[in-house]
């Protein structure tokens, strides 16, 4: 073979190789991002071609379901007839904005096998039944719809859920939005008012959201001391109008700027009905650092949370940096200065003193079931970390109860429940205090009884602004919510 020739070979193999390489990349690397292009009409014959099945709630309110279209035949239309209620847990599909939440989450559930993709085609030569399968969440329609209502157009979250079991109850987030507007004419300028939006209507604001915790940290740091068997709720600690932190010029200071008590002393459970913050900076030092962050991760700090939705990890300093910083150590453990949470690891936090310290997998879909209504798969409830011993646990309940009854939480009290509870202000820079509360009833339920357990915040004060508490903003927001679980009129 000449030389020309032998180059023109070279030539035509490089060619083919490179035809080769370009095709992989636009099958293999790029051929995903094609499909799921807004742009892809295929794509769009995909969504609105396959049905998908019912999402309804735990007591079976229809929140997501598909219709055939009038024109043309054979297309379906996703309708969500609570509208924005359950926008940030059930979430939706559209063909330009993609999906999330559970119909996300659950898509393969979800939708029909009625199709001619290779699944579709095996599953009918098989027997099996293409018709889509439904979930059913544990949310309660009516404590999703109080939470709503008392939250109202305050930015910020509630989260309920069951204790015992990790079930969540109730999630709603504020601002909030239609998912109905997503998915039909006129989606695409609506989807981008809402991307656009400084309130960040889209942000579920339960799990994608974090803030300082305040004095609700203070159940975790109150934790710490007792298991370590350092405190008890009699333990004395001194009452200065301002805690003067070691190695530094900052000092701490509670609410009102005064003593906690007469000026000489106060106990571990008078600080923590009035959430004085001298103390529990003191508590924070005499714990330490690495054991302090060592207790805040069992409770979930620092951890993926093992959820259907992802859920942002809250986060504490790392033990090793505090053991040597006492003020940074005084200072988060009033909840200020380095840590960071969601509203659902702060429900988890008081749903472990409801649980004698066990802190329960939280998960939103129990039940998948076939069109024909039976129960194909049950979610299993598991524990997930243990947090603290039943003793502390226990403890912690007594003084929460004290809260509600006397302290900072009155406003959160439920006539005829023992309801325990902890209030917080979140001091933010340049901005009005986050509110907190936290809570659970019954304390010590009789067996077989219902309990629950909650989160509430509300951000810069809602529509209290700089004089928002948490105990003026928070607690009545989960004084309705745990009124609506237990059936007590607040009238």
């Amino acid at each position: 073979m000449n030389r020309s020739v032998r180059r023109a070979a070279y030539v035509l193999i490089a060619g083919f190789f490179v035809l080769v390489l370009a095709a992989t990349w636009t099958q293999a690397v790029a051929g995903p991002d094609y499909r799921d292009d807004p742009r892809n009409p295929r794509l769009a014959a995909w969504i609105t071609g396959r049905e998908r099945g019912p999402i309804v709630t735990a007591d079976d309110v229809l929140v997501a379901v598909s219709t055939p279209a009038e024109t043309p035949a054979n297309l379906f239309v996703r309708s969500y007839p609570e509208g924005g209620l359950y926008a940030h847990t059930v979430g939706y599909t559209s063909v330009l904005f993609g999906s999330t939440g559970i119909e996300d989450v659950r898509a393969s559930d979800l939708l029909s096998d009625r199709d001619s993709t290779i699944s579709g085609v095996l599953n009918a030569l098989l027997g099996g039944d293409p018709r889509p399968r439904g979930v059913r969440l544990t949310l309660d329609h009516d404590l999703q719809t109080i939470a709503a209502d008392a939250l109202g157009d305050q930015r910020g979250a509630v989260v309920a859920l069951d204790p015992a079991t990790g079930a969540v109850l109730a999630m709603v987030t504020s601002p909030t939005f239609d998912p109905n507007t997503l998915v039909g004419p006129g989606a695409g300028p609506t989807g981008e008012a809402l991307v656009s939006d400084p309130a960040e209507p889209l942000r579920n604001r339960a799990t994608d959201e974090s803030y300082p915790p305040g004095s609700v940290f203070k159940v975790i740091t109150s934790a710490s001391g007792l298991d370590l068997g350092l405190v008890s709720p009699s333990s004395e600690f001194p009452d200065p109008v301002a805690l003067e932190l070691p190695g530094s010029s900052a000092t701490i200071e509670n609410f009102d700027g005064d003593v906690c008590n007469d000026g000489r002393s106060v106990t571990l459970e008078m600080a923590f009905v009035r959430s004085c913050n001298t103390v529990f900076g003191q508590l924070g030092m005499d714990v330490g650092g690495f054991d302090l962050a060592e207790t805040a991760e069992r409770f979930g700090f620092n951890e993926n949370v093992p959820f259907d939705l992802p859920v942002l990890t809250s986060l504490f300093p790392p033990g090793q940096e505090l053991a040597t910083d006492p003020a940074a150590t005084a200072q988060n453990a009033i909840g200020q200065r380095d840590v960071q949470t969601t509203p659902l690891l702060m429900a988890l936090t008081a749903a472990a003193v409801a649980n004698d310290g066990n802190v329960m997998a939280p998960y939103l879909v129990s039940d998948v079931f076939n069109s024909e209504g039976t129960v194909e798969s049950s979610t299993q409830t598991r524990v997930w970390r243990r947090a603290m011993s039943p003793v502390t646990a226990s403890v912690l309940g007594e003084m929460m109860e004290q809260v509600v009854s006397s302290g900072t939480g009155r406003r959160a009290a439920v006539p005829g429940v023992r309801i325990g509870g902890k209030t917080g202000t979140a001091e933010v820079t340049g901005q009005a205090p986050h509110a907190w509360f936290i809570g659970f009833g019954p304390v010590e339920p009789e067996p077989g009884e219902r309990s629950i357990a909650l989160a509430v915040v509300v951000e810069s004060g809602g529509d209290f602004g700089e004089s928002a508490t948490g105990g003026s903003v928070a607690a009545p927001i989960a004084q309705q919510v745990l009124a609506e679980f237990f059936g007590v009129s607040l009238d």
